[in-house]
């Protein structure tokens, strides 16, 4: 007779796993809410590139949610979920570069691979985003915004893959691996009051 493990102590050891994550002191990441319905289990967490004194970042930001559902849905092929959100302003220019969703999909399957986070049945969006002000905010410019959406079922420990998300939302927003610390010359976007 096999004895299953508890679906709540499978999950509570994950939770652990990933409150004890350590992340770059210049992306603040924090416990949210979770979205309901989507599993019996699941934790959530939001982070912000080099936030304000009020926690708004005008560089980036980006969400992470673990699912456990133990009925193994379909669609997950697997018992575990992690859904993320990514996003942050560019450059007008960086924003009309016709490979710019190709590239992002890639810095989060290079992320993956780089902490090792063992990964199937992956799927996702990117989203480019340009706009321009008019009337009263036409002193604001042209502006661009990437938006990556990413779901994929995990295999093995869950800090590499909460990492890989930390990474991406990081340079996302114009800061590559290694340079925390280093100054961050002008904003993509300016900050609206």
């Amino acid at each position: 007779m096999t004895v299953q493990p508890d679906a709540g102590t499978e999950f509570d050891a994950a939770v652990a796993e990933l409150r004890d994550t350590s992340f770059r002191s210049d992306i603040v990441v924090r416990e949210i809410g979770t979205p309901q319905g989507l599993a019996p289990f699941a934790i959530a967490l939001a982070a912000d590139v080099r936030p304000d004194e009020h926690g708004d970042s005008i560089y980036g930001t980006g969400r992470f949610v673990l699912l456990h559902d133990p009925d193994e849905p379909a669609a997950w092929n697997g018992s575990w979920r992690i859904v993320l959100f990514a996003q942050a302003p560019l450059e007008h220019e960086i924003g009309t570069d016709p490979l710019l969703a190709d590239v992002t999909w890639s810095w989060l399957v290079d992320a993956l691979d780089t902490h090792h986070a063992g990964y199937h049945s992956a799927s996702g969006t990117s989203t480019t985003t340009l706009s321009k002000g008019f009337g009263g905010l036409s002193l604001e410019g042209d502006g661009a915004q990437i938006e990556l959406r990413a779901s994929w079922t995990p295999e093995g420990p869950f800090r590499p893959h909460v990492e890989a998300w930390a990474e991406l939302v990081g340079m996302l927003a114009g800061l590559p691996p290694g340079s925390e610390g280093i100054a961050v010359i002008g904003a993509r976007k300016v900050a609206r009051d």
